[in-house]
């Protein structure tokens, strides 16, 4: 399945089974100081331990569909090359990681910052795998990456466990890699966050809560991209193309910034399936804000929201249009509307979606058929 996901990077997660989680009927897989998001970035040190209403709503083209995931968990993680049970142990593991290679985490907690730099291959991908027992704490925060792939191209990461730390898991420039079962909770900024050209990657049935412990406004669950505002540092100017990502069947919860962020300058990723609880949002204002194009956004829960349940915005010229959500049930139980699209042309909210207690309404345009 590997082979066939990296030679047709088209195809969509539908049908395959990649975990053995059901969501929606869909079989899904699973796949540090740090930076202010509307301030200044800077990157970690590699630390060691220590619109207008449509008759139909057009296919989501080719070119932009997110890809399906790579060989099933029990695959990837039931031969382990290396066990490791110390702090240490795990950074040298990650230093010496080769294509193939399955590190094992013992149950335990390893305190630090651990960074993966090494990449494995479409065929051969390095993956770290432990229950949640197996506890990656970094210890304060108020700074520090827990876990960061940094360029670290096709890992999997699976079931341990992320806290403690200013950033949970970092990805910078990687591609083909899979995040899935982890346990990412008591974070001071957000949870998950793709950046820097991560492309093509999945997250998905990981559980994640209680982020933006050290700035409320940058507790989000799950990340995609960068702001406009950090490309000069993250991207040396260019958009940060963080493109064709799956974020799949995930639990996000008790989160002060919107559960998924999806910033301007990414394309065609897919939001599927997910279960969002806005309870505890203080400096958002919907679960989802897509700020990129051509997303697909299907299939997705919401409970309480401060505003709105899901959003889209234009930041810059050009972004912010043809994505489509189909399919999402909003219970919003808040005063704004269940789908709440600016700009309206471009943006289509289908009539299959559901939604509950909002207060303007069920959305903001015409709903597409």
């Amino acid at each position: 399945m590997i082979d066939l996901f990296r030679k047709h990077p088209a195809l969509t997660a539908t049908g395959l089974v990649l975990a053995g989680v059901i969501v929606g009927g869909v079989a899904v897989t699973a796949i540090g100081v740090g930076r202010d998001d509307e301030g200044g970035a800077s990157r970690a040190p590699s630390a060691g331990a220590t619109s207008a209403p449509l008759e139909e709503a057009s296919p989501t083209p080719s070119a932009t569909r997110a890809p399906a995931a790579p060989a099933t968990a029990s695959d990837v993680c039931q031969a382990p090359s290396v066990s490791v049970a110390s702090a240490d142990e795990l950074t040298s593991a990650l230093t010496d990681a080769a294509p193939g290679d399955v590190i094992q985490l013992e149950p335990g907690t390893y305190v630090g910052n651990f960074v993966a730099s090494e990449s494995g291959t479409a065929d051969q991908p390095i993956a770290l795998c432990g229950s949640a027992d197996a506890v990656l704490d970094g210890d304060d925060v108020e700074k520090g990456y827990v876990m960061h792939l940094d360029g670290a191209e096709y890992w999997h990461l699976e079931g341990f466990t992320i806290t403690n730390g200013q950033k949970g898991l970092m990805a910078d420039g990687t591609v083909g890699s899979t995040i899935t079962g982890l346990t990412v909770n008591h974070i001071g900024d957000e949870a998950v966050h793709l950046r820097d050209g991560s492309t093509d990657n999945v997250v998905s049935s990981n559980t994640i809560s209680d982020t933006g412990n050290r700035k409320e406004k940058f507790g989000e669950g799950i990340y995609i991209g960068s702001s406009k505002n950090n490309w000069g540092e993250i991207t040396g100017g260019d958009p940060d193309t963080s493109d064709r990502n799956v974020i799949e069947g995930n639990t996000i919860s008790d989160t002060t910034a919107e559960n998924i962020d999806i910033k301007e300058g990414t394309t065609g990723g897919v939001v599927r399936g997910n279960s969002f609880d806005g309870a505890s949002l203080t400096e958002g204002d919907s679960w989802v804000d897509v700020k990129g194009n051509g997303w697909t956004i299907e299939g997705n829960t919401g409970t309480a929201s401060s505003m709105d349940g899901f959003q889209t915005h234009e930041l810059l010229e050009g972004w912010g249009t043809d994505n489509v959500f189909s399919g999402n049930t909003a219970a919003v139980d808040g005063p704004g509307f269940g789908f709440s699209l600016t700009p309206e042309l471009g943006n289509r909210v289908m009539c299959d979606n559901t939604v509950s207690g909002a207060g303007e309404g069920d959305w903001n345009v015409e709903c597409a058929r």
